[in-house]
């Protein structure tokens, strides 16, 4: 059992390879390799994945919801970054 007064870990599952590791919950642990250990235990007991990545919560930094419109409006008015602005050959099935 974990002690909850260990620094909290961030857990990213790959299910296979050629995949995106995706948030699979938390876990605490006092470092990093315990964290690994945990992880494995918790999230991957059935062979759910091929690959795990720990993250200290705390250095996670993220935007506020309140500050979406001033951190990502810039970017809307670019419509040449969208992809629906490109014209795509038939001879591509899919991207």
């Amino acid at each position: 059992m974990s002690d909850p007064r260990s620094p909290l870990w961030e857990v990213f599952v790959r299910p296979r390879s050629g995949l995106e590791h995706k948030h699979a919950g938390s876990v605490h642990a006092t470092d990093a390799r315990m964290a690994l250990e945990h992880a494995r235990d918790l999230y991957t007991r059935r062979g759910e994945g091929v690959s795990l990545w720990v993250v200290r919560s705390s250095d996670i930094v993220a935007s506020d919801p309140a500050e979406a419109d001033e951190l990502f409006e810039p970017a809307r008015d670019k419509i040449y970054r969208h992809p629906t602005f490109y014209e795509i050959p038939e001879e591509v099935k899919t991207l």
